[in-house]
């Protein structure tokens, strides 16, 4: 069985969330909640049910917010606590189920690119691969499968390619009556960026502090050298753009159907 627990995850939680104002205006894009608990732990979630336990988050919008959150995580998912007001430690923390992680927060800047946030942590990426994702996006994604088809080849980053849903109902008909209708169907379009990438720590030498966005900088510099290799998700894919999309995932686990959801 692969052990991924040396390996660490990198989650960018410095984006402003500009398409989703209704919630972001108040907490950062990660912490918006999905069910009671912000995305980012949701995406954590996916990542620890394939063995990873050590995530390194480059912050900036925001960003003190993170901070408190992990800072804070004992007290928030603990059942019980007992508080000796007159006592110089801490509260007694009852029933705490605290997931066996390890997380590095790293303040990377305002208005840093992903690319840059990635040259600013360079120094946390200790181990010989990496992975990265979004932190507005879910998915029921193989991670395991990710991580052996970048091994199987030689090239120093591999992307998660998916099949995008559309916004609009599909119907199918035959003259006036309808056969179906999917809600949101896949489009026929070529594959998008999904946004679960693995690298070779080799990579960082495409990033500097200084880098831009990762998709208009870093990636394309690895497409040009032939170091871009594609894994391909045909399973469950969404991101959190728009309030629209956080009502869906919301919809998604109130009615206990998360397909994301493998822990």
């Amino acid at each position: 069985m692969n052990d991924f627990s040396p390996i660490p995850v990198v989650i960018p939680c410095g984006g402003m969330g500009t398409r989703i104002r209704e919630a972001s205006d108040r907490l950062p894009k990660p912490l918006i909640e999905v069910g009671g608990r912000p995305i980012l732990w949701h995406i954590m979630k996916i990542y620890e049910s394939h063995g990873f336990r050590r995530f390194v988050l480059p912050l900036g919008y925001k960003g003190e917010l993170v901070k408190d959150f992990f800072l804070n995580y004992r007290q928030r998912t603990a059942k019980s606590m007992t508080v000796g007001l007159t006592s110089e430690e801490g509260p007694t923390f009852h029933d705490v189920e605290v997931e066996d992680w390890e997380v590095t927060l790293v303040d990377t800047g305002l208005e840093t690119g992903t690319g840059g946030r990635l040259g600013m942590i360079a120094e946390h990426l200790d181990a010989d691969h990496f992975l990265l994702t979004y932190g507005d996006g879910v998915a029921d994604i193989d991670l395991t499968a990710l991580m052996e088809t970048h091994r199987g080849h030689d090239r120093l980053a591999t992307v998660t390619g998916v099949r995008p849903t559309s916004r609009f109902g599909e119907l199918k008909v035959d003259g006036h009556k309808v056969e179906s209708f999917d809600e949101k169907p896949a489009l026929d379009a070529g594959l998008i960026n999904g946004g679960f990438f693995a690298f070779d720590r080799a990579f960082l030498d495409y990033v500097t502090p200084d880098s831009g966005m990762l998709e208009t900088d870093p990636l394309p510099k690895a497409v040009a050298n032939g170091q871009l290799a594609m894994y391909h998700h045909e399973g469950f894919w969404q991101s959190m753009d728009t309030y629209r999309e956080y009502v869906a995932l919301n919809a998604m686990w109130d009615e206990g159907i998360a397909p994301w959801k493998r822990w």
